[in-house]
């Protein structure tokens, strides 16, 4: 039977000079179960991290020693590698939020000290969906897609696994050809309401949450690599 590797849905960085709320912020974030939490103590450490790990979202002290918030969100903005990393800003002073809007660093939100781990996990949720979701416009399809031995032919309307062909009425057909078309991607409920049932078609989430538990019936072996993304919609993961 094949396993597959289990991983956290979403990896943020936490920087922030004060280890209790590094700590805190850490346990909260990793108890939602779709978080995997990577932590800093200065500013310094971001570039180091970010180029090791590779986070989805930063959550980024203004006022720490050596190197402040600011900066390091001037650095990774400058750098085309790093620019579209959404920061959240941690600001202990209201004056600082000024500043935030007026230097249009590009950060995304900010959150007032001191921290409520429910609002931080709220504000976390908001911006990976914007990020990650509701911005999601380039979304495609490909007349045939192959993912080891996964076989899809939109021509046709035939699905292959391990060789077999397995029937997939249209709906289902449907989701499968655009969770294997945008692979990697957390596609929202919004979004396969639309390319799937048409924007003028009211379809409740259950609707859509049973014709994936259909697909993910059908495909065996292959059924957990549509992943659950709570409070987001689903993703193809492809890893």
């Amino acid at each position: 039977m094949f396993m597959k590797k289990q991983k956290m849905n979403f990896k943020i960085l936490v920087v922030d000079d004060e280890k209790d709320i590094v700590d805190l912020l850490k346990y909260n974030l990793e108890k939602e179960k779709e978080f995997e939490v990577i932590s800093g103590l200065n500013g310094k450490e971001v570039s180091r991290l970010v180029s090791e790990h590779k986070p989805d979202l930063i959550l980024l002290d203004i006022m720490m020693p050596e190197m402040s918030g600011f900066d390091v969100c001037r650095q990774l903005k400058s750098n085309p590698v790093t620019s579209k990393i959404p920061v959240i800003f941690l600001t202990a002073k209201e004056n600082e939020i000024d500043e935030i809007i007026g230097l249009e660093l590009g950060a995304d939100d900010y959150i007032q000290k001191p921290i409520s781990p429910r609002k931080v996990i709220a504000r976390v949720k908001s911006v990976i969906r914007r990020t990650y979701a509701e911005s999601e416009t380039n979304v495609k399809t490909e007349e045939y897609i192959k993912f080891k031995k996964l076989e899809l032919d939109s021509v046709a309307h035939t699905v292959k696994i391990n060789g077999d062909e397995v029937f997939f009425p249209k709906k289902e057909f449907q989701l499968l050809h655009f969770f294997l078309s945008n692979r990697g991607k957390v596609l929202s409920r919004e979004i396969l309401l639309n390319q799937i049932w048409g924007e003028n078609i009211y379809v409740v989430d259950r609707t859509i949450d049973v014709h994936v538990a259909k697909v993910r019936e059908k495909l065996g072996d292959y059924s957990d690599y549509i992943e659950t993304i709570k409070g987001l919609g689903y993703r193809f993961n492809a890893d």
